[in-house]
């Protein structure tokens, strides 16, 4: 049989592709290619569709998901997507639905709608861990229903990037749906467990030296230290554990704020895009270009390769046997 063919929908610039394709190296170790191919990519980031192509050679429609007709979509085995969560909210009714508060939430509804009209035979999608206790508990288990009604055995966990190898702690519920017609559902145990694989540390994707625009100035420094019983002292990681998550906003990172930081030789200084690419576990070989803001925020909304790798093997290996 051939590759597995697969739509990624909300691709940025592609740490869930990275993890799809394989074949990549991170800090030493091989990840395998998957018996998989992109055959279609979207996006509505301009920047981060860039990334996307400059990496993958595949140039991403960068339409509004809205506005893209399923039969504009080839046909896959695959869809995945990280769809944007904020906007959920529980409609009061009777019987109780899935509402949104504006036109983000709606995104959700698109993806289901792809899944009804492409019948795939299965959808991998990824979230952040609030969407578990949003709206008091009460948006996830419509999320889910609204899966299992466009027509998949869905089974879900939350997983720790850290938990695969990635020197970072970031938590993501990853959802797999599995088309009903094929008579199974995806176990998340087949995945590593805490403890089953070498953690990995900041210390071992860090620079020796950075050019002098990432370090902090003396007055924020001093306006730190001032305040530093009330302030969150910007979180200084110890490079000897692995990091706290990254966001997509470390280009406007503050020692105020909760975004890790380094203490850099008695000096604070934020990461560099491709101390923040490590940390996301994307390769070496991962061409990053366009303005630093954009790659950082690329970068911060990315799913972290490896830890989609293992996802992704066992999907395969699912599908195929």
């Amino acid at each position: 049989m051939g590759k597995l063919k697969v739509a990624s929908l909300f691709c940025g610039c592609g740490g869930t592709d990275v993890g799809l394709l394989g074949d990549f190296v991170f800090l030493g170790k091989k990840y395998d290619e998957n018996p998989i191919e992109i055959v279609y990519a979207n996006d509505i980031d301009e920047n981060a569709c860039a990334i996307f192509e400059r990496n993958f050679g595949i140039k991403p429609d960068n339409r509004d998901i809205r506005s893209v007709g399923s039969a504009e979509i080839p046909e896959i085995d695959i869809l995945t997507g990280g769809f944007p969560c904020q906007s959920f909210s529980i409609v009061a009714q009777n019987p109780k639905r899935l509402g949104v508060k504006d036109d983000r939430g709606k995104l959700f509804f698109e993806m289901c709608r792809i899944l009804r009209d492409k019948k795939p035979r299965c959808f991998i999608a990824e979230n952040v861990k609030g969407i578990l206790s949003a709206n008091g508990k009460s948006a996830f288990p419509l999320i889910i229903k609204e899966f299992e009604d466009s027509g998949y055995n869905v089974s879900f966990k939350l997983l720790n990037a850290v938990d695969f190898g990635v020197p970072q702690k970031r938590e993501r519920v990853i959802i797999v749906g599995i088309r009903k017609d094929l008579n199974t559902i995806f176990d998340f145990e087949c995945l590593p467990k805490e403890g089953d694989l070498p953690i990995s540390t900041l210390s071992q994707v860090i620079e020796n030296a950075v050019p002098e625009k990432y370090f902090f100035s003396d007055k924020a420094i001093a306006g730190m230290m001032k305040k530093r019983e009330t302030m969150n002292k910007g979180r200084a990681q110890d490079i000897n554990q692995p990091c706290n998550t990254v966001g997509a906003h470390l280009a406007k990172v503050s020692l105020n704020s909760t975004d890790p930081v380094l203490l850099d030789n008695g000096r604070f200084r934020r990461f560099t895009p491709r101390e923040v690419a490590r940390i996301q576990s994307f390769p070496e070989s991962f061409v990053l270009i366009g303005s630093e803001g954009a790659q950082y925020r690329a970068l911060g909304n990315a799913i972290a390769p490896v830890m989609f790798w293992y996802v992704a093997k066992e999907v395969a290996k699912l599908l195929l046997s």
